[in-house]
């Protein structure tokens, strides 16, 4: 009967290896799990869906700027609670929490660069600090950063990532968008070219105001761009929303957006544009600049 009874296993339990976190990420658009250090090497674009992740403002100055030539200006200026507001935390805590886990002062990087050897006043939201929020900060920073290419006689050039006003600031971050806009109109005065990029989300306020202004205005592909939400714009107009109406390519369809242009390729399509506008006007002046 030995024949047909059973053996007997010892029974061993086998463990799965633990997987490092932080080293992979999944693709949202096709589900394909990218390896991080890949992702960053390809400036957070999935290499075969195209999908864009978000990325600091450091890396992108990285990436978009001739190397060594971006020289920040404002950066000691950092927000105050002028209200002293107080929501489920105050504002004070949370801007000392925003500087701590993203690094900088407040949601913009602004300074002077060079692209193909062209100088630039550039200015970079960071989504990171406060979702991109657009206080009096941010506001001054960027009419800072189009204040200086008037004076300089450079194109301006700003990206923009956020998620509108800052509402613990009130009425002084609404009134960046008056400020802001005022400063693009000097520099329109002036002839020089201002470059809207538009990332995502660029919403609120930002869009309401100079993110829309540009001379040119590119967008990275499926980034996310309107001044409120679905549910409000359907109630407000009372119309049922075409499918996909805030994004880059329905906004290119429509005359808002000039072109959609992928992160792997907006240095070099940035700078065939400021060739094309500011260059040639200028002749001798970049040359020797």
């Amino acid at each position: 009967m030995s024949l047909f009874s059973k053996p007997k296993y010892s029974t061993v339990t086998v463990k799965k290896k633990d997987i490092p976190l932080g080293l992979w990420k999944k693709c949202p658009k096709s589900g394909e799990i990218v390896y991080i250090k890949e992702l960053e090497e390809n400036q957070y674009v999935v290499p075969k869906s195209g999908f864009h992740f978000p990325i600091s403002s450091t890396d992108r100055i990285r990436h978009l700027v001739d190397a060594d030539s971006f020289v920040e200006h404002d950066k000691t200026l950092r927000a105050v609670d002028a209200l002293e507001f107080v929501d489920s935390a105050p504002y004070a805590d949370r801007l000392a929490k925003y500087r701590r886990e993203s690094g900088i002062d407040d949601a913009v990087v602004c300074g002077m660069a060079r692209i193909h050897r062209i100088p630039v006043s550039l200015a970079v939201m960071d989504f990171r600090f406060a979702g991109g929020s657009m206080g009096s900060v941010v506001g001054e920073k960027i009419t800072r950063a189009i204040e200086r290419a008037r004076e300089k006689e450079t194109p301006c050039i700003v990206f923009s990532a956020s998620g509108g006003a800052r509402m613990q600031e009130g009425i002084l971050s609404l009134m960046q968008m008056a400020k802001t806009s005022a400063a693009l109109a000097r520099l329109s005065a002036a002839r020089l070219p201002f470059i809207s990029v538009l990332t995502n989300p660029t919403t609120g306020g930002v869009t309401a105001s100079f993110a829309v202004l540009g001379d040119v205005i590119l967008a990275e592909p499926g980034a996310l761009v309107g001044f409120a939400g679905p549910r409000v714009v359907r109630e407000t107009t009372q119309q049922t929303l075409p499918e996909g109406f805030q994004s880059a390519e329905f906004l290119l369809k429509h005359g808002l957006v000039d072109q959609i242009v992928s992160r792997l390729d907006m240095r070099d399509r940035i700078a065939d544009i400021l060739q094309a506008l500011f260059v040639r006007k200028a002749r001798g002046t970049v040359a020797s600049a």
